[in-house]
């Protein structure tokens, strides 16, 4: 599983790696973390606002911080489980 932070680094950003790395553990599943900084890389998924959270080439949240809760299931749900 893939999952992209995307935005530019802002505190926002940081707390919401924290958030999917944490939602990742809990769900169980082993993920792969990038960020996305560049500004076209952003735009190419169509996100006006970060940050961003991206699971499987799946925009999940933008704009906003999701709760850890609704991270762990978003995760499920793109694992199957």
């Amino acid at each position: 599983m893939e999952i992209k932070i995307l935005g530019m680094g802002c505190p926002k950003c940081q707390r919401l790696e924290e958030l999917a790395r944490e939602a990742a553990t809990e769900a169980g599943v082993t993920a792969t973390f990038t960020k996305v900084k560049d500004v076209g890389a952003i735009m190419a998924y169509d996100v006006m606002s970060t940050p961003a959270l991206v699971i499987d080439e799946q925009v999940k949240s933008s704009g906003r911080i999701p709760h850890k809760g609704e991270i762990v299931e978003w995760i499920r749900a793109a694992q199957g489980t």
